[in-house]
């Protein structure tokens, strides 16, 4: 997931995966492969920073022993109860 801004200011991560395009129309349109479409206030340059600090930290942990990862690389997500 990526952080990105809408322009009204509120943020919302968007799955990097998802996305098939961003362009510059002259906003920043991201279109998912579902066809959900977003406008954010990040040019297209930084999106694409991001997707591959994104990309490139999945490859590090994949990288790193199970053993130096905390629940051998597991996240536990509490459920409130």
């Amino acid at each position: 997931m990526i952080r990105v801004t809408r322009l009204q200011g509120a943020t919302m991560a968007i799955n990097a995966e998802l996305i098939e395009r961003i362009e510059a129309t002259p906003d920043t349109v991201v279109t998912l492969v579902g066809g959900a479409h977003y406008v954010v206030a990040e040019p297209v340059d930084e999106l694409l920073v991001r997707i591959i600090e994104y990309r490139a930290s999945i490859i590090r942990r994949v990288s790193e022993p199970a053993e130096s990862r905390p629940n051998g690389g597991l996240h536990l997500l509490d459920d409130g109860g």
